[in-house]
C-alpha cells in the first residue's frame, strides 16, 4: 500500500503536477490523521468496555459487603432497644418494689451491660483507587465519606463501654451474685445477640449461687437508679446515629442497584 502510494506521488512530481501533488498529499494526510483517530477511538471503546466490566466486579463485591453492614446494624439498633426496655423496667422496679424478683432483675441487668458494637467492612476502594471505576458521582461521595460516618457511631459506642467497666460492672459485682447473674444471661440465651448466623447453639449452665442476695439492697444503696437512666440515654443516643447510618447505607445500596447490569 505505501509502495503505492509513492508510485502516485513520483508520478505526479514527474509530471510536473504540484498542485495536484499538494492536494494529493494533503488527502493522504488526512487518510491517515483519520486512520490513527479511527485506532484511538477503538483502543478507547476497548479500554470502556474493560472498566465496566471491572465496575460491575467492584458494584456485585460493594453491593454484599454494604448488605452485610446493613444486616449487622440493624442485629445491634435491635440490642440497643433491648436495653433502653431493660433499663425502663429497672427504673419501675426502684420506684416499685413490689414488682421486684431475682430472675427479670438479673435479665435487665445482664442487658444493660451489653454493649453492642459495630465493625462494618471498610472497602479499600479509595486507598486503592478503584473508586475511580464508579460512575456514579453520587455513590463516590457516599463511598468517600463512608469511614468519617462510621466514626460517629463507634465512638460513642467506645464512650458507653468505658461508663460500663468503670461504673456499672463494679456496682453489679459489689450488689449481686456474678454466678446467678451469668446464669441468667446464658438461660436467656443473649449470647444470640451477638451472633449473625444460627450456626452456634450455646448450652452453658453455672447453676445458682446458694448464698442469699438480698436485691433491695442493689436498689437501695447502690446507683443502679443512674446507671439505668444512662444506659438508656447513651443507646438511645447511638441508636439514632445508627439510624441516619442506616439511612446512609439504604442509599448506598439503591445507587449500587441503579448501576448494575
Amino acid at each position: 500500500m505505501l509502495r503505492f502510494f509513492s508510485k502516485i506521488r513520483k508520478s505526479l512530481l514527474d509530471e510536473g503536477k504540484a498542485a495536484r501533488y499538494i492536494k494529493y498529499a494533503i488527502g493522504e494526510i488526512f487518510l491517515v490523521v483519520i486512520g490513527i483517530l479511527i485506532a484511538l477511538q477503538i483502543n478507547n471503546w476497548n479500554e470502556e468496555r474493560k472498566d465496566r466490566v471491572l465496575e460491575q466486579e467492584l458494584l456485585l463485591q460493594l453491593k454484599d459487603e454494604y448488605q452485610s453492614n446493613l444486616k449487622e446494624l440493624e442485629q445491634k439498633i435491635t440490642v440497643r432497644n433491648k436495653t433502653i426496655a431493660s433499663a425502663g423496667k429497672l427504673l419501675e422496679y426502684q420506684d416499685d418494689p413490689d414488682k421486684r424478683n431475682a430472675k427479670d432483675v438479673y435479665t435487665h441487668l445482664n442487658q444493660i451491660i451489653s454493649t453492642p458494637t459495630f465493625d462494618p467492612i471498610v472497602n479499600d476502594i479509595i486507598s486503592t483507587d478503584r473508586i475511580k471505576l464508579l460512575q456514579s458521582s453520587e455513590l463516590k461521595k457516599l463511598l468517600t465519606s463512608w469511614t468519617r460516618d462510621i466514626t460517629y457511631v463507634t465512638e460513642l459506642e467506645e464512650e458507653y463501654r468505658f461508663y460500663r467497666n468503670d461504673f456499672i460492672r463494679p456496682t453489679l459485682t459489689n450488689y449481686t451474685s456474678t454466678r446467678s447473674r451469668f446464669n441468667q444471661y446464658f438461660k436467656d440465651g443473649m449470647m444470640d445477640d451477638f451472633f449473625l448466623g444460627d450456626e452456634l447453639v450455646v448450652n452453658f449452665d453455672l447453676g445458682k449461687s446458694t448464698r442469699k442476695q438480698d436485691l433491695n439492697i442493689l436498689f437501695e444503696q447502690s446507683d443502679l437508679e443512674d446507671h439505668a437512666a444512662t444506659a438508656a440515654l447513651w443507646s438511645n443516643m447511638i441508636n439514632e446515629q445508627s439510624y441516619i447510618l442506616r439511612k446512609r447505607i439504604l442509599k448506598i445500596l439503591e445507587l449500587i442497584e441503579n448501576d448494575l447490569r
